[in-house]
């Protein structure tokens, strides 16, 4: 029984991929993390191949392959990891036209590197189903139960050990497989041993992983007298708490601010993740506010004096104590990011914790759960760094959230958000475009008189009311603006064009087409079109990038490039904000998976007439495609709804994981008792993922709000609870089609490879939808393709007729 080895190699398989990602989400950026997925998928496609074409060979030598691949996996593992570690990838090169060529031939080296691990691991799995007189199911269950352990152990590990330390904590799984072999034992457990010990010692003593060079950190982490006051360990990331000259509050200052008596911002530490700044966090010593008054976030607090206020975002709790020194009458202040919260109110290292104070409160909750309380306030204020701290955070910059946060004022209160105009001013238009969507939701077509937009070179900041502006509103915000050197871009009544003569901050409209800018006079191009956009007529920039609004159905703010202008986007792919260049490596991966998945389909072409005598191709094709890519669609469809629930992305990838896997290993077990009637099983399967979707298509997004207010641990177990059946469902499809086709040896290894190949696929073709079209599209999407499945179940060997129903399939059975 090879199921104990499989359940290993299927654990430190999972847990090296998880282990890579956190590796490029460190060493480089998070989007490159995309290769990973695709490199194991291509793996497991290529050795499933592999077994097709020469499945006879194989199977002789299985005895042997079972014995010496334990090894193999491990020497593969850490001599791939190594290489990946001294390949010099520069991407911030890979943006630029005249170095981008080398980089993708360090791409390709990334790829050498890691195949060899993941193909080797694909041989021993595929064998495992072609060389067992086991159910199919059992082995399909030690497959993936193996996979959710592993997921839970890395996901523990991820507390406990850095991201760069991983490999190695992973490795003894690979060689405890190696124990369990059933032939030439001492042999396989020797070679295991010595592997894994020489595996170990390369990665201790080997080249050692740092974080890049081109990653925020690196200059000042290199500033002389630069301290590390401390490092956590966790699935969100890799956390620093740094000391160095550099470090102040990061907030958006008046140029004036010296001439009107203001202090600049004050010293602080600076708190990384993944080696990307997040927040500044507090030095020991009473709290210096002065520069407040000066910052482009206080104009609320000057319409609207000694509010009630809710922050939503702390930026390192620098944000409380400035809204209680703008006279803000009582705080509440939401901080959901784990370790930023832990800081503010535990202190972290020398960084001491936010002195109580009466009038002000500090929750670490879901925003869009504090909004929906029923508690009201006259301010509530988003914190520029809010967006940009967590991944979850998205959410709240969504419609449906803006359209919350003004039901959840008091009569005449402000909505404050902000936006960087850094990379590019159409992410302001954007937000401009969503908050005009909000007022929509709640029966405001008209959004003008709402609305007052102003903005520094960098930021702009957004302020909406649930009531219209009033004259004395507008000519207040416009004196604190000219006295700070800051530009308004609009409220009704506005005259961009008569407001050029007194414009602080030169914004010139840039061709997104030509790359040329209007530098004859001073301008704001955000003034130029703001009026449009909030009377939905169109723009320049809404013609060049897509300004669609933000909604919790399509929650992607740094989402504007038109894909379809593929040309255009490499040909200014230098100027392309880091937020962007996910979606065109997502296209990349996109177009490298369908071309390896064209080729999977075409095996049996090369096989021998004898091995598919009797035997439908295209059914199977069909069908196991169909499965790899409804699988993902209902994974990814179910990580977004899940992070929104635990407003924390790394949470939800990881619940929804193990549930997943694990709950999918459990209904690969169950679908053993169809055995002998595969499509009354399948139609069970069917019937509650169609059930589930449907249901999930109407409550997924409004249930998981309705619950952000609960405890933390009862929103998991609601997830898990919730996931459990469709998850149990999904794992029977696949074990019943293996069933049917296990009497022909070639078609078992080709399926797996199919599976392996469509699953690259369908993560980016996934992202594709969630990006242009909405998560509803992803979920109908996967209900669609185990309909597909449903219908092309394989047959029986000698019946040919094509796509019958589940009664008459059922019947053949």
């Amino acid at each position: 029984m090879r199921l104990l080895p499989l359940f290993f190699v299927s654990a430190a398989a999972v847990g090296l991929e998880t282990a890579l990602t956190r590796y490029f989400a460190v060493a480089n950026w998070s989007d490159y993390g995309y290769w990973v997925i695709s490199i194991v998928m291509v793996g497991f496609a290529f050795s499933g191949v592999t077994l097709a074409l020469a499945e006879h060979f194989l199977r002789r030598h299985a005895g042997l392959l079972f014995a010496i691949l334990p090894a193999a996996l491990t020497a593969s593992a850490a001599l791939g990891y190594s290489a990946v570690i001294l390949n010099p990838f520069n991407p911030l090169a890979l943006q630029n036209q005249a170095t981008w060529l080398p980089q993708l031939q360090n791409i390709g080296l990334y790829y050498l590197a890691l195949l060899p691990f993941f193909y080797l691991t694909g041989i021993f799995i595929s064998l495992c189903f072609c060389g067992t007189s086991e159910r199919l199911g059992k082995v399909y269950a030690a497959d993936m139960l193996g996979a959710g352990a592993g997921t839970l152990l890395v996901l523990g590990l991820m507390y406990a050990v850095p991201a760069f330390a991983l490999t190695a904590c992973l490795l003894p799984l690979l060689a405890l497989a190696g124990l369990f072999a059933q032939t030439y034992r001492k042999r396989a457990v020797l070679a295991a041993l010595v592997a894994l010990g020489l595996s170990e010692a390369l990665l201790g003593f080997g080249p050692q992983a740092a974080l890049s060079q081109y990653k925020p950190i690196y200059p000042p982490l290199h500033t002389p007298n630069a301290k590390i006051l401390a490092t956590l360990h966790s699935p969100h990331g890799e956390y620093i708490l740094l000391d160095d000259f550099t470090e102040r509050v990061n907030t958006d200052i008046s140029n004036d601010s010296a001439m009107l008596g203001y202090p600049g911002p004050p010293r602080a530490y600076g708190l990384y993740r993944d080696g990307i700044r997040i927040a500044s966090l507090p030095r020991p010593g009473p709290a210096n506010t002065g520069y407040a008054p000066g910052a482009l976030d206080a104009l609320p607090y000057t319409l609207r004096p000694h509010a009630s206020t809710l922050l939503i975002g702390t930026s390192g709790g620098f944000r409380t104590q400035e809204a209680l020194a703008l006279g803000a009458a009582h705080v509440d202040a939401l901080e959901p990011e784990p370790v930023l919260y832990r800081a503010i109110t535990q202190g972290l290292s020398a960084s001491p914790a936010i002195a109580p104070n009466p009038n002000l409160r500090i929750f670490n909750d879901n925003p869009r759960a504090a909004v929906e309380s029923g508690q009201h306030y006259e301010i509530i204020d988003t914190a520029s760094d809010f967006l940009d701290a967590a991944p979850a955070n998205v959410y709240a910059f969504s419609a449906q959230a803006f359209a919350a946060d003004l039901n959840a004022l008091t009569p005449g209160g402000i909505l404050s958000v902000p936006v960087s105009i850094q990379d590019f001013p159409a992410y302001a238009l954007r937000l401009l475009g969503t908050m005009r969507a909000a007022y929509q939701l709640r029966g405001i077509d008209d959004a003008g008189p709402y609305i007052i937009l102003y903005r520094s070179a960098w930021n702009t900041r957004l302020l909406a009311s649930n009531t219209p502006f009033t004259a004395a509103d507008i000519k207040t915000a416009a004196k604190w603006a000219d006295d700070r050197s800051f530009d308004i871009s609009y409220y009704q009544g506005f005259d961009p064009i008569a407001a050029r003569d007194n414009l602080y901050n030169d914004l010139p409209a840039v061709s997104f087409t030509d790359g040329t800018a209007n530098e004859n006079a001073m301008d704001d191009s955000i003034a130029d079109e703001a009026a449009g956009i909030l009377a939905g007529a169109p723009t320049i920039s809404s013609q060049a990038f897509d300004l669609r609004p933000v909604t919790d159905d399509r929650p992607a703010f740094y989402a504007i490039l038109r894909l379809n202008q593929l040309s255009l986007l490499l040909a200014r792919l230098q100027i392309l904000p880091q937020a962007e260049i996910g979606a065109l490596v997502n296209l990349a991966v996109l177009a490298q998976a369908v071309a390896i998945a064209a080729l999977v389909l075409l095996v049996p072409l090369a096989a021998p007439r004898r091995a598919r005598r009797g035997f439908s191709v295209p059914r199977p094709a069909l069908y196991f495609s169909v499965l790899a890519l409804g699988y993902m669609f209902l994974e990814i469809f179910a990580i977004e709804r899940v992070s929104l629930l635990l407003n924390d992305r790394a949470a939800g990838f990881s619940v929804v994981l193990s549930t997943m896997l694990a709950c999918s290993g459990l209904g690969s077990f169950y679908s053993s008792r169809f055995t002998a009637r595969p499509s009354r099983g399948m139609a069970l399967a069917f019937a509650v993922i169609a059930i589930w979707g449907g249901i999930m298509l109407v409550i997924s997004g409004p249930a998981a709000l309705a619950a952000g207010a609960l405890p933390y641990g009862l929103r998991i177990a609601l997830a898990v609870l919730a996931l459990a059946p469709v998850s149990l469902a999904m794992g029977m499809p696949f074990p019943l089609g293996l069933e049917r086709i296990r009497a022909q040896n070639f078609f078992l290894p080709w399926a797996w490879g199919l599976n392996g190949a469509f699953s690259v696929v369908a993560p980016p073709l996934a992202n594709l939808l969630l990006r242009n079209i909405g998560l509803h599209a992803v979920l109908g999407g996967a209900i669609l393709l185990y309909a597909v499945a449903a219908c092309s179940l394989p047959l029986p060997e000698g019946q040919t007729f094509w796509f019958p129903v589940l009664r008459r399939s059922a019947a053949a059975d």
